[in-house]
């Protein structure tokens, strides 16, 4: 997948959106969300020829002046393709932009990027229904920072997480400044302007707690005694996080032959650097490339996608499920070492209609148990592969 290009300290990484985009954009808008600093405005000015800010078909609603342009109906005129970055901060946006649309729809491509919100206002009754394809931006995986990745570009991935500023400079400096200056907005910008939340301190608190959460079942109740409000208030505020891309849970995976645990979620962060736990921070790694592969499978091609975790009321679990169209395609464990396959591949496989059981980890080895039901590889090579995205 050779796409957008991103150069910075001499690195030069493809995104892995770019001809899906360009195709969808012949007939319908396009949006394009997703977490905060994960370079949407860079993707989107790539689409543009010779393209920077200053780009009269670049309309961001940050800029007064454009923005008072918009709201007077008004686009650059002679533009083939025209960038709406941040206009889901105007109440109003939707009807703007179904307005431009049906008006110049025939003369001109509409590309429209931003926070979660505009994957949040795409359900129920959308007035823009049936004009634009939405995309997912994640961050950098494996197969975008090189052809063939191996263990070290995992190492850099993990430490100083997927995000295109701390990963291309790989300064601990760089990564340290990033993470506040990030969070700070996200919490006072996205969050306070978007959404109905006083308490913002204690989103702030919440934020700081949730690396402690990861891979384990995420206990609500505990953190509503930690915050000191209502089990509803957490949920809310979990919800909101979720839609500024700051985290995401997902369910178990459940089978008539096995106990499966149906209510617990898991939570893991888009931002995986954050956790000091390196196994921890190995699985959230391993949940944000399967998950990306879910959002571009479904993106791109229309399938419904689902990324699920296997565990049983005895306490036997399997990391990570992928299914499509209610099918599961196959099961992923994430283990630190190379040895010692989990036993619980075995007895799932037994009782389950999933085929393939992986088991990746961060060292070299690279085999499969005598039944051939379960591979145990590097994960970079399990990225290569799967040609994950």
């Amino acid at each position: 997948m050779v796409i957008l290009v991103l150069v910075m300290s001499g690195t030069i990484v493809t995104r892995y959106i770019k001809d899906s985009v360009k195709d969808d954009l012949i007939e319908k808008m396009v949006f394009v969300g997703g977490p905060r600093q994960v370079g949407k405005t860079t993707f989107a000015l790539s689409l543009l020829d010779n393209a920077n800010e200053t780009h009269p078909a670049y309309l961001n609603w940050d800029n007064t002046q454009t923005r008072a342009s918009l709201i007077r109906g008004e686009i650059p005129s002679n533009q083939n393709l025209i960038v709406l970055d941040e206009i889901h901060k105007y109440a109003r946006w939707r009807n703007l932009i179904k307005g431009f649309y049906d008006t110049y729809k025939s003369l001109v491509s509409f590309l429209i990027t931003g926070s979660a919100r505009l994957d949040y206002y795409r359900k129920g009754g959308d007035s823009l229904q049936g004009r634009y394809h939405y995309y997912r931006l994640h961050p950098f995986s494996p197969n975008e920072i090189s052809s063939n990745p191996n263990r070290n570009d995992i190492i850099t991935l993990l430490k100083f997480s997927g995000f295109p500023e701390p990963f291309l400079k790989s300064s601990e400096k760089t990564w340290r400044r990033w993470q506040r200056e990030r969070l700070s907005r996200v919490i006072y910008d996205d969050i306070r302007d978007l959404e109905n939340v006083r308490e913002i301190s204690l989103i702030e608190v919440l934020i700081e707690e949730l690396p402690n959460r990861v891979g384990s079942p995420l206990s609500v109740k505990n953190l509503k005694e930690l915050l000191q409000v209502a089990h509803d208030t957490v949920e809310r505020w979990i919800s909101i996080l979720e839609r500024v891309y700051i985290c995401f849970r997902i369910p178990p995976f459940g089978s008539p032959r096995i106990r499966a645990v149906k209510k617990e979620q898991k939570l893991y962060l888009l931002d995986w650097s954050q956790i000091t736990d390196e196994g921890a921070r190995f699985e959230n790694f391993v949940a944000c490339q399967l998950l990306k592969y879910c959002n571009f499978i479904e993106d791109t091609e229309g399938y419904e996608m689902e990324l699920r975790f296997l565990r049983d009321t005895d306490r036997r679990e399997i990391d990570f499920i992928v299914l499509k169209d209610k099918i599961a395609l196959f099961a992923v464990e994430c283990k630190a070492g190379e040895r010692h396959i989990n036993p619980a591949a075995y007895y799932f496989r037994e009782r389950t209609d999933i085929n393939q059981f992986y088991q990746v980890h961060l060292g070299q080895k690279d085999y499969g148990s005598a039944e051939k039901t379960v591979r145990v590889l590097p994960f970079h090579k399990f990225c290569k592969e799967l040609n994950l995205p």
